[in-house]
């Protein structure tokens, strides 16, 4: 074991090789990591941050460490692991914990913060939120928990987010049809019946995942809730405040029935879509003639395109609208991301958050690949390529971000009953049946 963590830890320590030269290209924002250079001396103090990031994923969040490292002469191991979620819980109840912790699940953030395990960030890193994160209560929002006394405070920075408010196409299909990109849901909803009216098909979905079947419809019933209903409508829902059979909710599953119930608007007819791998859904895009000519997806999906795909080329996204009968709610994305947060209170993990509000700790992994930030205050020209700088200015334009609610719910709902029920759903069952059921399941946990 101590091998293993001797090959984990190489590099931490000693002079940090960084990936982009100080001082040579434009597009950083080299002021602010002078700055943070000049105001933060750990030299001799050792910094452990333990995180979800492994593979490439790792690579990538080390060439952002060795900033902080050659920035305050500390040493900074980090480490993950296969098993991290059990992992964080196991070393904070043993009494040793890491220094920073960064988890992409809020609700084992929640248990983390209630037992009082983590350290509050203060009204300043609160503040800081607000000003330089688009829809900055949002944000303030998703980082704040009750600790041990039941006093919320605010617990966690929030640090490279994914978008999931994304319907895929390809340009060329669209161009060849006469079609133009949605600006408002009743223009999306327009479109999928020209498109209909044209003879073509205009939806690929699929829900199937193995064990996990379902969760796809999962994303479409949270980006139509954020799209109907205000976002304190979402909060509650997630919490069971509003119950699952409430008026709301069933509203916002008929929303996705409108489109995934109609056997003229879905590739192999409302029958296929549950039984459709969700990894094979997409691929009626590039078909020729095409299956279909749209797809709802995080931004993930490009994985499951035919190999070659160029996004931003061969295939693109536009941001799901929102109603325009609705304007009061806003332009709301729904997404997933990382938060970081102090597990031991030192000098070193003060200053890892302080840096962590640098634009240099967010351009240095933006300029690589999977990393969108929605800090206004760094330079967008970063981003590696034009998709990547797309899904940043959807962050941008924001006027709501919620986090992925079934991740937020009890996992036997947002991981199960949900599912399950959405699976029903699509097989002809009524939103108020398949409530009703997800709601008995939810009161069954009490």
């Amino acid at each position: 074991m101590g091998v293993a963590l001797l090959a984990l830890f190489a590099g931490g320590a000693g002079a940090a090789e960084l990936k982009f030269a100080p001082g040579e290209d434009s597009k950083f924002n080299w002021a602010s990591y002078d700055d943070f250079k000049k105001g933060h001396d750990l030299s001799g103090q050792t910094l452990t941050i333990f995180g979800p990031w492994r593979g490439e994923d790792q690579t990538l969040v080390e060439s952002v460490l060795d900033y902080f490292r050659e920035a305050t002469g500390a040493t900074v191991k980090y480490s993950s692991s296969e098993n991290y979620e059990q992992q964080i819980v196991i070393d904070t109840q043993a009494g040793s914990p890491p220094d920073v912790a960064v988890l992409p699940q809020p609700g084992l953030i929640a248990d983390l913060a209630s037992k009082g395990y983590l350290t509050p960030l203060g009204d300043e890193t609160q503040k800081w939120l607000l000003d330089n994160y688009a829809a900055g209560q949002s944000w303030v929002d998703l980082s704040t928990y009750k600790g041990k006394d039941g006093t919320a405070a605010l617990y966690a920075f929030p640090y490279k987010i994914d978008v999931k408010s994304l319907v895929w196409y390809v340009p060329e299909n669209f161009e060849d049809a006469g079609y133009e990109v949605p600006k408002t849901m009743e223009e999306l909803k327009s479109l999928t019946e020209k498109i209909v009216a044209d003879g073509g098909t205009p939806w690929c979905i699929g829900l199937g995942s193995g064990g996990a079947t379902g969760w796809p419809a999962t994303d479409w019933v949270e980006d139509l809730m954020l799209r109907t209903q205000p976002a304190d409508v979402y909060d509650k829902w997630v919490t069971n405040e509003v119950k699952f059979n409430d008026p709301a909710v069933i509203g916002a599953i008929d929303e996705f029935g409108w489109f995934a119930k109609n056997d003229k608007f879905v590739d192999g007819g409302a029958a296929a879509v549950a039984s459709t791998d969700f990894r094979d859904s997409p691929k009626g895009l590039f078909s020729s003639p095409p299956k279909c000519y749209l797809h709802h997806q995080a931004s993930f999906v490009p994985s499951f395109f035919p190999e070659g795909t160029v996004v931003g080329e061969d295939a693109d996204f536009f941001y799901m609208p929102p109603y325009a009968a609705k304007p009061d709610l806003g332009n709301p994305v729904l997404g997933a991301g990382t938060l970081a947060m102090i597990t031991r209170d030192t000098p070193a993990s003060r200053a890892f958050i302080e840096f962590l509000k640098t634009p240099i700790a967010h351009e240095v992994w933006m300029a690589q690949s999977s990393f969108l930030t929605p800090y206004k205050g760094v330079n967008q020209d970063a981003y590696a390529n034009g998709p990547m700088k797309k899904q940043g200015e959807i962050l941008l334009n924001a006027t709501t971000f919620r986090f992925d609610g079934s991740d937020l719910m009890p996992g036997k709902i947002g991981a199960g009953a949900f599912w399950t029920a959405m699976v029903d759903y699509v097989g002809g069952k009524s939103a108020a049946d398949v409530t009703a059921g997800i709601q008995a399941a939810w009161d069954g946990l009490k």
